[in-house]
């Protein structure tokens, strides 16, 4: 685990290299959920970068995992924020170049702002796994249950083994998504703006969300495509791990193809 500098926070990086790299290959930067960090991607990173046969890079954000976090509210534009302020940032740290961005659920969002963005460095691709676009009544109830496990099991316990602080990580997702005011948050409007290949990923089981999530991402960006996980709910990279790298790795040797 190594730590990079961002506006005088130090955020938590790990990089995973595959066995048989790929010439001139891009890397890949891995975006996680709304309690997520860079551990509780536990073995897919290394998984993604051996079939894919590129670098993979993931952080915790600020506030997540062991990354130090920013004395400020969380704004209900936080997804933005960390779009358009902290990942430019960090990739310009690191010195990445061309990115395929992998996010999911918060992640998703996140990368699907940023390639809308125009911000260098452009990403070469972006995957969007259970991305959100709007805020559906399937994502409220899917918190609401959330919250009742919280209370009533060791779910704390087990998030404490990647947060540093899980019930403030917990809760800032909770009364974010929660609170009237974010209801009306919508990005549908950013999704004509992405100018590389998007691939948009979901489970039909998503606890979260509907289908339409990605079905918008598929019919509004100019080289949008979606793919469903069947028997899968909103983890396809723990639930169905080996389907969901399939599918990446389909979609990256496509366009590899379109360019040789």
């Amino acid at each position: 685990m190594a730590f990079v500098d961002i506006d005088g926070i130090n955020l938590e990086y790990e990089w995973w290299r595959p066995r048989e790299a790929a010439a001139e290959s891009s890397p890949v930067v891995l975006l996680h959920e709304a309690l997520g960090s860079v551990s509780i991607w536990r073995d897919f990173p290394q998984r993604l970068a051996d079939a894919l046969r590129r670098p993979v890079m993931a952080y915790s954000r600020q506030g997540y995992g062991r990354s130090g976090r920013e004395d400020r509210p969380r704004g209900l534009d936080y997804l933005h924020r960390e779009a358009w302020h902290w990942l430019p940032r960090v990739l310009e740290a690191l010195e990445i170049e061309r990115p395929v961005l992998v996010g999911h659920s918060d992640g998703a969002s996140i990368a699907l702002l940023y390639a809308a963005s125009g911000l260098a460095p452009q990403p070469e691709a972006a995957v969007l796994i259970a991305p959100h676009v709007e805020v559906e009544p399937e994502a409220i109830a899917g918190i609401e249950a959330a919250d009742r496990l919280w209370r009533t099991t060791d779910w704390p316990q087990r998030l404490a083994r990647h947060q540093s602080d899980p019930q403030r990580v917990f809760a800032a997702w909770r009364d974010t998504w929660r609170s009237p005011e974010f209801r009306a948050w919508n990005i549908e409007a950013e999704i004509p703006k992405i100018a590389c290949p998007v691939l948009a990923v979901q489970g039909d089981r998503d606890e979260y969300a509907t289908l339409a999530q990605i079905e918008k991402i598929a019919r509004g960006a100019p080289r949008g495509k979606m793919a469903v996980l069947p028997q899968c709910g909103h983890s396809p990279h723990r639930e169905r791990p080996d389907a969901l790298i399939a599918e990446i790795a389909r979609f990256l040797d496509e366009l590899d193809e379109k360019r040789a």
